[in-house]
């Protein structure tokens, strides 16, 4: 059996890719790691700057009816801040009965400031988050590089995993 040195039948049949799309291909590759690059690069080293210091923790509506149900209350367990960043933690109750956060008694409607100065991980009593606790953690002002793209990122899933969820009918 000989062995023929001539090109696949399929190789023969595909057209040739026109001049330049190969450099056309290579060329939006490279624009777009140009571009992810850029992106990291801005959030590793530019200043964190936010409208207000604070960051909100709502007592939702109907939360005081749905714990004595047994029902689970959409609060988070964990609440991350940032020294110089966002250092308030900003208590706002909106439901019709009063809550407890720590050693503080939240009214409703009333919303009340808990500032932080020190960089640590403080746990709250919070009667209506899951274990009836909340974890605040407080971190140094993030530096930059490394530091100030972690934060962000850490950030934008926090952003992203308190959305709220809402039906067509909503």
């Amino acid at each position: 059996m000989t062995r023929s040195t001539a090109p696949d039948a399929d190789a023969r049949s595909r057209p040739a890719p026109a001049p330049g799309a190969a450099g056309l291909l290579r060329r939006v590759r490279w624009t777009l790691a140009a571009g992810l690059l850029a992106l990291l690069l801005w959030a590793a080293l530019w200043p964190l700057r936010y409208p207000t210091r604070e960051r909100v923790f709502d007592f939702p509506r109907g939360a005081g009816i749905l714990k004595a149900r047994g029902v689970a209350v959409p609060v988070p367990a964990r609440v991350r801040l940032a020294l110089g960043v966002r250092d308030v933690l900003l208590l706002r109750n909106r439901d019709l009965s009063a809550h407890v956060f720590g050693q503080v008694l939240v009214l409703p409607g009333r919303t009340l400031r808990l500032p932080f100065e020190q960089a640590g991980d403080f746990a709250f009593a919070c009667d209506i988050a899951p274990g009836h606790a909340v974890r605040v953690s407080v971190l140094p002002h993030p530096d930059p590089g490394w530091d100030r793209l972690r934060w962000r990122l850490h950030a934008l899933a926090d952003a992203l995993r308190e959305l709220p969820v809402h039906g067509p009918d909503d």
